[in-house]
């Protein structure tokens, strides 16, 4: 009787007799040879092995063009990309939504995408991300697709990276090195570039890499070299190391005396006792749009990612006359790099300092939900979980209307509208009167016309309810704040005897 080999036997003959660059691609095969001889009692773990034994191809990723001079154009000015993935929780929908987020951050970066691909496994493999047999299919779609750059959908451990660009044989970079790169490319202000340096050495400190002899190369400790100074110094990437902590210490003193000056600004307004209000949400939201409909401020609105990256302050008034600001803040994306956060925690004190936050969020996206979510993680790690929220789903006009129900349902303090169209902005600016924080003390005072400033602050700081002009000054009544109804107290008539 002959006895049936094990796949572990298959796989121990087959490593005996094959070469070693071929190993694990035939291993990956015979993975799937195997759950298809038992098919017909698969269960659900066989069936995950069977999916991981290929990368998927996400439809719809390529953005090459038709065009041949254009893409000839083109070519000479932005990287040619392949996109690769790691789907280990979710539906596979989510796992395709997540890297056609990374092809639009691509694209903003400047990238032309050729491909993308996904990969079915439990957790990323600690040495490649993706298992050194799909790392060398990667390798031959990099090839085929001609491509120069390999970008992956996770933070890769300075470990990963070193493995799989010696496998492609192309320059690998993962998300958050994308994400820092079009900071980079959209920072105008003196700060906002500061702190997409400081975020960028944050990350490139753990991640230099000597190329030959360099890594081993060291400085005498002595004076001319020669005899008697030739002791053990600093290698090469140890003085990198070193010239980079000074900076980023130098970079960090820097952020620290611009945000003293941003602080000032803060404290005038709340000495006004003007109400602030900040536009937080997703990056593309439409954020921008949504800060120029309402207060006509003429910001930058870009169909891209991050376009807005310094925090824009402006003057706006509710229905009944009162004054706020309203600040429009940089765009969060899923996982966020935490060096970003860091850098940017000052940029981001406009959202904890508010008193109320607008929550911005694209209505027409396929996971609105998941937007809400991620925003929500960054405000939190900013401290601004105690300031009232209004969740404002914009692009309403491109929305379906099933998701704008279930949206509105779901965040009992929410509201449908298109900063494009007008839809709905009414209703957000009377939410916006109703939810921002009221003076407390009510007064009627009659003010003398030489005093005629305190009657302008009741305007701007207070809420002025009624006003006559009197042969004896302005008789006031408003609701104000502890501060001015003292100066006020004066001029509070004496009751009739």
């Amino acid at each position: 009787m002959t006895s049936s080999s094990s796949p572990s036997q298959d796989a121990q003959s087959f490593a005996q007799n094959y070469p070693e660059g071929l190993r694990a691609d035939a291993l990956m095969e015979e993975d799937v040879a195997w759950s298809h001889e038992i098919d017909g009692e698969r269960d659900g773990e066989q069936f995950d092995r069977s999916e991981r034994a290929a990368l998927r191809r996400v439809a719809g990723l390529s953005t090459e063009l038709e065009d041949v001079t254009e893409v000839e154009y083109r070519q000479l000015r932005l990287e040619r990309v392949v996109l690769v993935g790691v789907w280990t929780t979710g539906t596979i929908q989510d796992a395709d939504n997540s890297l056609a987020e990374l092809a639009a951050l691509a694209e903003t970066a400047g990238a032309l995408v050729l491909d993308g691909v996904v990969q079915r496994r439990d957790k990323p493999d600690a040495a490649t991300y993706i298992g050194s047999g799909k790392a060398y299919e990667l390798r031959d779609i990099v090839v085929e697709t001609g491509a120069d750059t390999v970008i992956c959908d996770g933070e890769l451990s300075p470990g990963q990276l070193i493995h799989l660009e010696d496998v492609v044989k192309v320059k690998v970079i993962d998300r958050t090195a994308l994400i820092l790169d079009i900071f980079a490319q959209h920072a105008k202000s003196r700060e906002g570039k500061a702190q997409v340096a400081l975020a960028q050495m944050q990350y490139m400190l753990p991640r230099l890499r000597g190329w030959g002899q360099s890594l081993s190369r060291q400085m005498g400790g002595g004076k001319g070299g020669g005899l008697a100074t030739r002791g053990p110094g600093e290698t090469k990437i140890e003085t990198d190391r070193r010239r980079i902590r000074e900076k980023m210490a130098k970079m960090r003193r820097e952020i620290a005396d611009m945000k003293t000056g941003r602080e000032i600004k803060r404290q005038e307004r709340r000495r006004n006792k003007v109400p602030s209000v900040a536009i937080a949400g997703y990056t593309n939201a439409g954020k921008s749009s949504l800060l120029n409909r309402l207060t006509g401020a003429g910001v930058l609105v870009e169909n891209a990612l991050f376009a807005t990256l310094d925090p824009t302050v402006r003057r706006a008034e509710t229905p009944s006359g009162r004054l706020y600001t309203l600040a429009d803040t940089v765009g969060f994306v899923r996982h966020l790099p935490h060096h970003l956060v860091e850098a940017f925690r000052s940029t981001m004190e406009e959202v904890g300092d508010s008193d109320l936050i607008l929550h911005v969020v694209d209505g027409s996206h396929p996971a609105p939900e998941e937007q809400l979510a991620a925003v929500r993680e960054v405000i939190r790690d900013v401290g601004a979980t105690d300031v009232p929220e209004i969740v404002v789903i914009n692009k309403a006009d491109a929305a379906d209307p099933l998701v704008l129900q279930r949206l509105m349902r779901i965040e009992k303090r929410s509201i449908a509208v298109s900063a494009r169209t007008g839809q709905g902005i009414d209703e957000l600016l009377a939410l916006i009167d109703n939810d921002l924080p009221r003076p407390s003390v009510e007064i009627e005072v009659l003010v003398p016309y030489t005093h005629g400033k305190l009657v302008a602050r009741a305007h701007t700081e207070g809420e002025v309810i009624s006003e006559e002009h009197t042969p004896e000054g302005t008789l006031l009544k408003a609701r104000v704040h502890e501060e001015l109804a003292a100066d006020l107290a004066p001029y509070v008539p004496a009751p009739a005897l």
